[in-house]
């Protein structure tokens, strides 16, 4: 099943600066598991359930375009307070306000490149906006396995000048 984007389904926004705790993967995706793991474990010790906080990612590389070892993806949760020191490896960061076109992807992540695709080679270049110094990312606004994979909501967002 593939995804079918418009143009007109792309929305500007301002985007507000959101403080996250963010678990750093670094190296080969196919290794991922185990960092979604921990970060799971991780929210769980510090009470940080997905229902009430926001889950974002951070998209640093496409898998396909790097080698494994330079892989690099953040998994986040939205949090109003400091990280403290844990084993995790879980650390602060801020995703930065400011403008980004956001594109709602719908279902499986096995169509989301579909989705980042058609902004990133479609929508951007006959949009004439231009990218700003910070990567794409997405918030996990529904996902398994509180819903079915088929009815996952992931907005992604592509940070413009």
């Amino acid at each position: 099943m593939t995804t079918t984007n418009r143009a007109d389904e792309v929305q500007v926004v301002d985007f507000t600066a959101t403080k996250v705790a963010a678990l750093e993967h670094r190296g080969d995706p196919r290794q991922i598991g185990g960092s979604i793991r921990n970060f799971i474990a991780w929210r769980r010790e510090n009470r940080l359930s997905p229902r009430h906080s926001a889950t974002f990612n951070l998209v640093y590389d496409d898998e396909t375009a790097v080698m494994p070892q330079y892989f690099r993806f953040d998994f986040c949760a939205a949090t109003n307070g400091a990280v403290a020191d844990n084993r995790f490896g879980v650390v602060s960061k801020t995703i930065p306000g400011g403008r980004c076109a956001v594109l709602r992807h719908i279902g499986s992540d096995d169509t989301l490149r579909d989705t980042v695709r058609y902004l990133c080679a479609e929508w951007l270049p006959a949009s004439g906006e231009e990218l700003r110094d910070f990567p794409m990312f997405f918030e996990r606004v529904e996902f398994y396995p509180e819903v079915a994979e088929r009815d996952a909501v992931t907005d992604v967002y592509l940070p413009l000048k």
